[in-house]
C-alpha cells in the first residue's frame, strides 16, 4: 500500500511550545505566560456591531478580497496615519495573520527561493517560507544590538536565489523596534540588490518610544512589500481571525487566486468587526496601548528584581525577553524548572530560533496582580 502521509509528517514532530503546554496541565495552578492571547476583552462596541451586522444579513460569502468597505476603511487609515497612498487593487482581506503570511509566501517563492529572516524569529515564519517549497536563511541578531538587522551580516547572506527579507517590527519575541532610520537603510539596501520585503506588521499600536512607521511607506518601497497585518492584537481580536496585505497589484491579484484554494473569503462578520474597529481606532487604540504599556513596565521592573533574569527597557509588542543566561543553563531547563517549581508557563527562548538561547519569552497579557503573583513565585526560586 502507498504511504499516506506527506514526507514531512511521517515523523511527528513535537514543539517546545507543545510540550511545556502538555507539563501544564499537570498542574492546577498554573500562571500562563506563555501563549499572546490577552486576558482583555475584546472592546464591546466590536461585538455589538457584529451582533448587529449578523441580523443585518451580513452572513454570507464576501467579495473574495474582501468587504469594498473594508478595503476603503484600510486605505484610509494608510493615508490618515502614515501619508500612504494605497489603491483598491494593492488590498487583500485575510481570514488571520498568519493565513495572510502563508498566502504570501506561496505566492511569491518559486522552489529553491531563499528568505533571509532576523532571528529570534515568530516560530511559523520558517515552516510558511519551506511550505512554499522556499528556503529559509536565519540572519542572528544579538541583544548587545538592540536586535537590529546588521547590514552587513546581511549582505553576507544573500545569493543570487535570495528572494525576500522578512521583518517583523516591533518584534515577536523580543519586542525590538527598527527606527525609522534603519527601516531606511534595509530600504535602500533591499533596492539596490533587488530584494522583496516581506512585513509582518502584527503589533503597529504597540510602541512605547518612537512610533511605529510601516518600510512599505518609504519611496520606492510600495513596489516590492508585501505587508501581512492583523486585527487580533490591536484590536484584541484573536478569536475573529481577520487580517489583511497590502501589495503591488499583481501579488493580490495572485492571492486572490491562491486564497479560493484555501478559504476563497475572509468571514463576513469578522471583516464587520474589523470595519468597525478601524473606523472607531482612534477611541479603540489609545486604552489598549496605555495598558499593555502598564504591563510591561511593570513586569519587565519584577523581572530586572530576580537576580538571575535581566531584560532591557520595553520597546514594543507585548512580549518580554529576559536573559536567563546568568543561570548557565539552556532555556528549555529553565523553563522546565520554572513550571516544576513556581507553577508559571513560559516558553523557551530556543522555540524562536537559535538566537533565542539564553532567553525566556514572557507575554504580559495578564492584570499585574498576577504579574506579579508569578514573579514571587519565580523570586522565590533557587537557581
Amino acid at each position: 500500500m502507498k504511504q499516506l502521509l506527506n514526507q514531512r509528517f511521517l515523523v511527528p514532530q513535537s514543539s517546545a511550545m507543545a510540550e511545556v503546554t502538555e507539563m501544564a496541565a499537570r498542574y492546577g495552578d498554573v500562571i500562563n505566560l506563555s501563549i499572546g492571547d490577552p486576558d482583555i476583552p475584546t472592546p464591546r462596541g466590536i461585538i455589538q456591531q457584529v451582533y448587529e451586522d449578523a441580523l443585518a444579513g451580513h452572513t454570507k460569502y464576501t467579495d473574495p478580497r474582501g468587504y469594498p468597505e473594508l478595503r476603503q476603511a484600510i486605505r484610509d487609515f494608510y493615508r490618515e496615519e502614515y501619508g500612504d497612498q494605497v489603491e483598491d487593487q494593492e488590498v487583500f482581506v485575510t481570514a488571520s495573520g498568519v493565513v495572510g503570511m502563508y498566502l504570501a509566501m506561496q505566492v511569491l517563492l518559486d522552489p529553491g527561493d531563499e528568505v533571509i529572516i532576523p532571528d529570534p524569529y515568530f516560530t511559523c515564519y520558517a515552516d510558511q517560507v519551506q511550505a512554499a517549497g522556499g528556503v529559509p536563511v536565519f540572519l542572528p541578531t544579538r541583544e548587545e544590538e538592540g536586535f537590529a538587522i546588521d547590514l552587513e551580516r546581511l549582505e553576507s547572506l544573500v545569493t543570487p536565489r535570495t528572494k525576500a527579507v522578512l521583518i517583523n517590527t516591533p518584534n515577536n519575541p523580543t519586542g525590538a523596534c527598527l527606527s525609522r532610520k534603519q527601516l531606511e537603510q534595509l530600504a535602500e539596501f533591499c533596492m539596490k540588490r533587488d530584494l522583496y520585503v516581506v512585513a509582518d506588521d502584527i503589533y503597529t499600536n504597540f510602541t512605547y518610544g518612537e512610533p511605529f512607521f510601516p518600510i512599505r511607506a518609504l519611496p520606492g518601497m510600495g513596489e516590492r512589500t508585501i505587508t501581512v497585518n492583523s486585527f487580533s492584537k490591536n484590536f484584541i481580536m484573536t478569536g475573529f481571525r481577520v487580517g489583511n496585505i497590502i501589495a503591488p497589484a499583481p501579488v493580490v491579484r495572485a492571492l486572490k487566486q491562491m486564497n479560493e484554494y484555501v478559504v476563497y473569503s475572509a468571514p463576513a462578520l469578522s471583516q464587520r468587526g474589523a470595519l468597525w474597529a478601524l473606523r472607531e481606532r482612534a477611541r479603540l487604540e489609545p486604552p489598549i496601548l496605555q495598558q499593555f504599556r502598564e504591563r510591561m513596565e511593570y513586569a519587565a521592573k519584577r523581572i530586572n528584581q530576580v537576580g538571575w533574569m535581566t531584560v532591557p527597557v520595553p520597546q514594543g509588542s507585548i512580549y518580554l525577553f529576559p536573559s536567563i543566561r546568568r543561570t548557565g543553563m539552556t532555556s528549555a531547563q529553565v523553563t522546565r524548572r520554572i513550571l516544576e517549581e513556581a507553577h508559571v508557563l513560559v516558553l523557551p527562548g530556543d522555540t524562536f530560533g537559535a538566537c533565542g538561547e539564553g532567553y525566556l519569552r514572557i507575554a504580559c497579557t495578564v492584570e499585574n496582580s498576577v504579574m506579579g503573583e508569578a514573579m514571587d513565585r519565580i523570586a522565590g526560586m533557587s537557581m
